[in-house]
């Protein structure tokens, strides 16, 4: 009896770090690059593949990697990762990497050409937000932002301070009109 793929239970539990990719693939979020988020404002996101050695790949999957101080920069109409730190594997040989080299992005030629343009305005980078495993292939969602100042960052807190507070009353109505 043949049974639609869509409809067949799902196997392995996947976990909650996994989620619908743009082309139905899953993605497994390996880290997040946050404080990215709160000290720019982002103007545009891309998904870039990641050119890894393999105990760079193993690491990976382990969950050990930090994009804290990461930077993307365009060299020679080709894409770097630069200062993300995916440490050493532990079970490696001689062949192991280095911790901190700089690592290839593929991109499309034409988001190649927009993001070297535009990060050459005052006040535009490229940052990595994510790294992430897509259908078995490393990825890195990179966005093109622009630095926030002081008061931006506190307005941005101000505004998710108050979002929660909203969110916590209504949910206090909620459960007081249920209790009646």
């Amino acid at each position: 009896m043949y049974v639609p793929k869509e409809s067949q239970p799902k196997q392995g539990g996947g976990g909650a770090k996994a989620q619908d990719g743009e082309k139905g693939g899953k993605r497994k979020i390996v880290a997040q690059n946050k404080k990215a988020r709160h000290d720019y404002a982002i103007i545009d996101t891309y998904e870039a593949g990641i050119v890894l050695t393999g105990t760079e790949v193993k690491s990976l999957r382990q969950g050990r990697t930090s994009l804290t101080d990461g930077f993307v920069q365009i060299d020679g109409g080709e894409a770097w990762l630069h200062n993300a730190h995916i440490p050493e594997y532990a079970q490696g040989t001689w062949t192991n990497h280095s911790a901190r080299r700089r690592r290839k992005l593929l991109l499309h030629r034409e988001e190649i050409d927009k993001l070297e343009s535009k990060s050459q305005e005052t006040g535009h980078t490229i940052v990595p937000l994510a790294v992430y495993f897509k259908d078995g292939r490393a990825k890195a969602e990179i966005a093109l932002a622009r630095g926030k100042k002081e008061y931006d960052k506190r307005q941005t807190l101000r505004e998710k301070q108050d979002r929660r507070e909203s969110d916590r009353a209504i949910a206090a109505a909620k459960r007081k009109q249920r209790g009646q």
